[in-house]
């Protein structure tokens, strides 16, 4: 019976600390897009708020914008798979 678990745990552990870079490698990869995308929408709001004509104008390139950073999470998701 001991001799099973321990089989089972080093087989389980090997697997784990195969797999823990691409979780951090792709959390990273996230956390990187989400900063830029907070970046993007606080200077939109700001660009809002300087110049409310061109409401529309600066909304469009601000969620070409996010849509961009956004991209970089998922290119992140499938390449480390």
């Amino acid at each position: 019976m001991i001799s099973i678990l321990a089989e089972v745990t080093t087989t389980v552990a090997s697997e784990v600390s195969g797999n823990v870079h691409l979780g951090l490698d792709v959390g990273l990869g996230c956390l990187g897009a989400a900063i830029g995308v907070g970046l993007v929408g606080s200077k939109v709001v700001e660009a809002v708020g300087r110049n409310p004509a061109a409401s529309t104008k600066i909304m469009v390139q601000g969620l070409l914008g996010m849509a961009l950073a956004e991209a970089i999470a998922f290119y992140v998701i499938f390449l480390a798979r």
